[in-house]
């Protein structure tokens, strides 16, 4: 009774520990691939400011400003829809990731379920062939002893 009690919860133990391993997997992946896009957006817009900023030290009169300045809302509006897509980038690879682990989770909720059931139809089983050789067995007693006191 002991050794079937320890080798199900060994298993559900070493279960356990796969699900944590794979979901942390995919978070740590899903970390990376996001840290990695946002630096790629944040090395980008750097660029382009600096190259703008260089531009700028180069001005020396009031007309190379206002040509300046146009440049300078272009970089500005660059600048904002880099930082726009990465996040949609970075919220769709975050959903996906999660969607993924949801999945671990429910399917590993479904093997538990059936695992659950299969070891409560069984319980029963054995209880109700129990109880049913106790049962034949009271009414094989019962009947010997109404022979008996006949």
């Amino acid at each position: 009774m002991y050794q079937q009690f320890n080798e199900q919860f060994a298993a559900a133990t070493r279960q356990f520990a796969d699900t944590a391993a794979q979901v942390n997997r995919l978070a740590l992946e899903n970390a990376e691939a996001v840290f990695g896009l946002q630096l790629a957006a944040l090395n980008e817009r750097a660029n382009a400011t600096f190259a703008f900023f260089g531009e700028a030290a180069k001005v020396r009169d009031a007309d190379g400003l206002k040509t300046l300045l146009p440049q300078a809302a272009q970089v500005a509006r660059e600048n904002v829809e880099r930082a726009v897509s990465t996040s949609q980038d970075v919220i769709g690879r975050t959903v996906k990731a999660n969607q993924a682990i949801g999945e671990i989770a429910k399917s590993q909720a479904e093997s538990a379920a059936r695992t659950t059931q299969s070891n409560v139809q069984q319980a029963t089983k054995a209880a109700t062939d129990k109880a049913e050789a106790s049962f034949a067995n009271v009414s094989r007693a019962a009947s010997e002893m109404n022979q008996k006191n006949k």
